[in-house]
């Protein structure tokens, strides 16, 4: 599900798509830092008033340009590329992670909808079975038709309980399906073959440290970082816009004069002009230009320490969840125990006529409101994993590149 939700998620898809600009803006950015080469070629035909002959001219030639870079400009913006390129490729994974951790709590979400379910489905048929007992007892004359109908209308409640609980179902199924663009019978077919929802349990993650090393392996923080130190480098790029720039061209080529059959060919070369041109005046534009990159550079640099803040409130968020699921477990699970006990007992007194309906129904509120509230544990504690895995970078490493 998960494979198949990254293959169909948009936000992947536009986040591969960041990758491939990002890498060719680093190419453009290199590029700048080598001479460019054209070719052109030309042919004409001319008559003049002069001692030369009516001829065709016809010549081709290469002609470089290179603009030497002085003070770092065009170096600054190729690092500045490469910065970015590298968030990229971490927002790509943020994104594999995000739905992943999506898909899985849609998941977990199903599981515990089939749960409840079968718990409201054996408390309808409970209620059912009570309703069933009580019209014998009352058509027996050991019963009040009041008891009679107030059993009737439990079982209803039961049964509408059920219904209602299978349409949630089917809600989940339905964002499964738009989620992983699965068709719902081959999803539905490979929801059944997975096994029961008891077995649905996610593995423990390990994290030796926390939360610096999370800081180190979170895809975003990572990306946060990237944007300042592509910030920084722009900054140094603006300001080496307001030096001198020293640019070189140069060319060779062949040329060719027909006239009365006859072929005159002349090769030619330049080097030159070395051309140094010094900014005067602009109106301050250049002064403009570099205000206004030292400012992305400072939202840059207060974007990452939230990026950062955040990113340590996710876990510590995630563990403190993570441990409070485990410490009410056991206790949820003994209370279960207890007011299951409690209502079989109740019922069997019933049963014998040594409780009221009054009694056993309110001990089978109790007892249903103790079996959800450990299906909703279980799935509290699913989801603080899930929010653990992806509060943790969901595996990336910053050291190995996509």
């Amino acid at each position: 599900m998960i494979d198949a939700a990254q293959a169909a998620s948009p936000n992947v898809s536009a986040a591969r798509s960041r990758i491939e600009q990002s890498r060719a803006q680093r190419a453009a950015a290199g590029a700048a830092l080598l001479p460019s080469v054209d070719a052109g070629a030309s042919t004409s035909r001319s008559n003049q008033q002069s001692a030369l002959p009516t001829g065709t001219t016809t010549q081709a030639a290469f002609q470089a340009r290179w603009e030497i870079d002085l003070f770092g400009g065009r170096r600054a913006e190729r690092r500045a590329a490469d910065e970015r390129l590298a968030g990229a490729q971490a927002g790509w994974h943020e994104a594999r992670v995000s739905v992943a951790a999506e898909a899985a709590n849609q998941y977990y979400a199903l599981r515990a909808c089939g749960q409840l379910l079968a718990v409201a489905e054996q408390d309808a048929a409970s209620r059912f079975d009570t309703a069933r007992l009580t019209q014998l007892t009352t058509e027996a004359g050991f019963q009040s038709p009041a008891t009679a109908a107030l059993a009737r209308a439990s079982a209803a409640e039961g049964q509408s309980r059920a219904t209602g609980q299978r349409a949630l179902c089917d809600i989940d199924i339905k964002a499964l399906v738009v989620l992983t663009a699965m068709a719902e019978p081959q999803l539905r077919q490979d929801l059944a073959a997975a096994g029961s929802a008891q077995a649905a349990q996610p593995a423990p993650i390990v994290i030796s440290t926390l939360p610096a090393q999370t800081l180190a392996q979170r895809p975003d923080v990572f990306n946060a970082e990237r944007e300042v130190a592509a910030a920084s480098f722009e900054v140094g790029s603006a300001q080496a816009e307001r030096y001198p720039r020293l640019s070189l061209q140069g060319s060779v080529g062949a040329a060719n004069f027909r006239t009365g059959g006859e072929n005159t060919k002349l090769d030619t070369w330049t080097i030159g002009p070395l051309a140094l041109t010094v900014p005067v005046f602009d109106a301050g534009q250049r002064k403009a230009d570099v205000e206004a990159a030292r400012a992305r550079y400072d939202n840059a640099v207060i974007t990452y320490r939230a990026v950062a803040r955040q990113a340590v409130r996710e876990v510590e968020e995630s563990l403190v969840n993570l441990n409070s699921t485990a410490l009410r477990g056991g206790d949820a699970q003994v209370a279960l125990e207890g007011y299951r006990y409690s209502f079989r007992a109740t019922e069997d007194l019933y049963k014998n006529g040594l409780a009221s309906l009054l009694q056993l129904e309110d001990a089978r509120r109790t007892r249903l409101g103790a079996e959800n509230a450990v299906v909703t544990l279980q799935r509290e504690r699913n989801a603080a994993w899930i929010a653990l895995y992806r509060a943790a970078g969901g595996g990336w490493n910053s050291a190995v590149r996509n």
